[in-house]
């Protein structure tokens, strides 16, 4: 059968490296370019002449919204990737096709249902994530928008997985390359030319997105895919989705809580510090989804690749990638700490020309990214068990670090020795050394000890 004899697409030959660098490097590249999608919004809102401050301060009221929906991207696309992988190690490709059938399914109801509950919810919402009446009508104007492209965002997102997963790293590439460039050349003729401000924003970001989509589904259902998406394999199978759920649930999760912490922090920093704190939070996060695109890039590269040499009982090449994976986590995001420490206002300023928001921003900064080479802990281990299955340890210490560490220190520290804003700012580093340290040390002992010994009975 075709998709098993390519050695182009069998992970299970040649160098774990080459495997791992030939979906990694393109997928980073895919990141990176996705990121664009929202941080180049955010860099054209920062400069409109005059409400620059307060218009960057409502779109980054709307991320948790955005947050929530590549949530339940990842709960069926990210949960089903690495069971689809795994069947098409052991050899069984009629299930990799139901897998992924099953999984654009549940994308499509989840968003539907999602997109209206935004939409019916948004105002009493977006006064929860820390709107204020200033900042409110630019908050709305862009999220109203945005949730119309729901449904985009989903297909492409979601199931972009599975063309990397088949190991077609450069085609899942130019899925979020085209619609990103569109976006890039859309946004100013929307927002500046066309005078639409961060409406204009949205209505590009839809666009792009849809366009991205049309992609994903022309390829997956059309002849160079291997293993492709029919309307056969669609029909729900509550045994598989059970399955799939379990898995995704880790990414899910992480999204999830990444969104209650965005929503805490703007709230606390609203109380603390006013609307100028809640831009400073939007840049912040718009840094850090930069930063750690290489890490989170490399780490996805690897699941496949882990994923595949389980399900063929390869052992030795499922560490080989888990070492890889973990070296190279830890020097990039030791890098990343040393340039955001000597240099935070190349940072700052592609996002914001304001005095103010840069003066305060920097030792905000320097608090965040304190330490960030810790997080390369989370990332190594997260991998390693969603890519071998493990859903019970991955949900675990998505919710240890974020839920049960973040939030409470969070709204606690501020109250602190008066700490007040610089409270919400240290709960990251703090949640990086403990949720970090833990989620490693545990795989090593649990799924690390584990291969070693099925490796010798072999």
């Amino acid at each position: 059968m075709k998709h098993f004899t390519d050695t182009k697409r069998d992970f299970g030959q040649g160098s774990v490296a080459a495997n791992i660098l030939r979906l990694a490097i393109p997928m980073t590249l895919a990141q990176l370019i996705n990121v664009l999608y929202n941080v180049v919004d955010r860099a054209y809102i920062g400069h409109i002449p005059g409400t620059s401050t307060d218009a960057l301060t409502g779109i980054g009221l709307t991320l948790p919204v955005i947050t929530v929906i590549m949530a339940f991207a990842n709960l069926f696309g990210m949960g089903g990737a690495p069971l689809f992988s795994i069947a098409r190690g052991a050899n069984e490709p009629k299930k990799a096709e139901r897998i992924m059938g099953n999984s654009f399914s549940m994308l499509l109801i989840s968003g539907t249902a999602l997109s209206a509950a935004c939409c019916l919810f948004r105002k009493p919402l977006l006064y929860l994530f820390g709107a204020s009446d200033i900042t409110y009508p630019y908050a709305d104007a862009y999220v109203t928008l945005y949730l119309l492209g729901t449904l985009f965002v989903m297909i492409s997102l979601g199931m972009n997985n599975f063309i990397n997963a088949q190991g077609f790293g450069v085609t899942g590439m130019l899925t979020v390359s085209i619609g990103a460039m569109l976006n890039l050349l859309l946004d100013p003729l929307f927002i500046f030319s066309f005078h639409m401000g961060v409406r204009g924003a949205a209505l590009a970001t839809i666009i792009s997105q849809g366009i991205s989509a049309l992609w994903v589904l022309r390829f997956l259902t059309g002849p160079r895919a291997p293993i492709r998406l029919t309307a056969r394999s669609m029909a729900p199978c509550l045994p598989l989705i059970k399955e799939i759920t379990a898995l995704g649930l880790s990414g899910f999760v992480m999204a999830v809580t990444n969104g209650s912490v965005q929503i805490i922090c703007n709230a606390t920093l609203q109380r603390y510090g006013g609307d100028l704190y809640v831009g400073i939070m939007t840049v912040i996060n718009s840094v850090r989804e930069v930063v750690t695109i290489p890490v989170t890039g490399l780490s996805n590269g690897a699941q496949p690749v882990m994923s595949f040499n389980y399900g063929a009982k390869k052992y030795g090449r499922v560490k080989s990638a888990i070492k890889l994976t973990t070296i190279f986590s830890i020097v990039f995001t030791f890098v990343m700490w040393a340039l955001i420490f000597f240099f935070p206002q190349l940072f700052i300023r592609p996002f914001s020309s304001g005095k103010e928001l840069l003066r305060e921003g920097v030792p905000a900064m320097h608090l965040y990214f304190f330490g960030i080479f810790l997080m390369a802990l989370q990332f190594s281990g997260q991998s390693a068990f969603v890519a071998l299955g493990k859903s019970r340890q991955a949900v675990f210490f998505s919710l240890l670090r974020k839920a049960v560490i973040v939030i409470p220190l969070t709204l606690c520290l501020p109250a602190v020795g008066n700490l007040g804003t610089d409270g919400v700012f240290l709960a990251e580093p703090i949640s990086n050394l403990i949720g970090g340290t833990a989620c490693f040390t545990t795989m090593m002992i649990t799924v690390w000890r584990r291969l070693g010994d099925e490796t010798n009975k072999l």
